[in-house]
């Protein structure tokens, strides 16, 4: 099994607003949903998706287990929550959402724990987020790296990230780029909107179709109609290794999510 290139994000989406974005996308095409435990949306998300009357089998369903929910005895039962909320009887991947703040909960605890949730066909697959390349090394100690689908993490061109994506990468553990449009911030770079201009194609679709191409999965959210439309179209778009190159020298490590208190110590 492998992690689609390209889907939904939900984050700070709720109520009718997560439900019209996921219903849109659906109808759309898009057959990939990432959500949360900490988005407090997945009964909406599942309500969106029970009312689309698509097969679960065509659909790729992603949580995230919050760090409240990590100790062995409660991890499993949270995912069952999660489970019952998205109307559906397993997960497609499920993920570790944050590293334990202060290693509260060990590294080993947690993903042995959710190894067993896979082996008990509550999850397909299961990976990590957010994690350093000291705390990756940790989880693959925990479960072997053939056991981490994903790592996903905060990606995009003016945080490009290498070291973590590369040792993720060595690894064999693949990378799933969150935020891959900086809350629209690289929207508005000069060499973004240039590539796009000659391309014929919008700065977010080259800024998608750039991480793809990297090797990176990703899922970009919208609650405009136009927008996750004209997303999808990234997937048909083809950068040159010169754009590629260019895109690369824009990373200046800026990072625009790093929650206090539970952030782990950056790489």
């Amino acid at each position: 099994m492998s992690v689609p290139a390209f889907g939904l994000g939900t984050f700070r989406l709720q109520g009718q607003v997560v439900i019209d974005s996921v219903s849109t996308a659906l109808e759309l095409g898009y057959r990939v949903i990432d959500t949360a435990q900490i988005y407090e949306n997945e009964a909406d998300v599942g309500q969106a998706i029970a009312a689309s009357g698509i097969p679960r089998e065509e659909l790729f369903i992603t949580s995230k287990i919050w760090v409240a929910n990590f100790a062995k005895e409660r991890l499993i039962d949270s995912l069952k929550e999660s489970l019952q909320k998205l109307q559906t009887d397993y997960l497609d991947l499920t993920l570790i959402h944050w590293p334990s703040p202060d290693d509260q909960v060990t590294v080993e605890e947690f993903m042995t724990a959710l190894l067993e949730a896979k082996r008990l066909g509550l999850t397909r697959q299961i990976g990590i987020s957010n994690f350093t390349i000291d705390l990756m090394k940790q989880a693959i100690a925990a479960v072997g790296a053939d056991n981490i689908a994903t790592h996903q993490i905060e990606l995009h061109p003016y945080l490009q990230n290498r070291k973590v994506a590369g040792f993720a990468q060595s690894q064999g553990i693949h990378i799933t780029s969150y935020m891959t449009l900086a809350y629209g911030e690289v929207l508005k770079d000069p060499l973004i909107q240039q590539i796009a201009e000659r391309l014929h194609a919008t700065p977010a679709q080259v800024t998608l179709a750039w991480a793809m191409q990297s090797g990176y999965a990703v899922i970009p959210s919208s609650t405009k109609r136009a927008n996750l439309q004209s997303n999808l179209g990234a997937t048909a778009l083809t950068l040159s290794d010169a754009d590629m190159a260019q895109i690369a020298t824009l990373d200046r490590g800026h990072r625009l999510t790093s929650p206090k208190g539970i952030a782990p110590d950056w790489d």
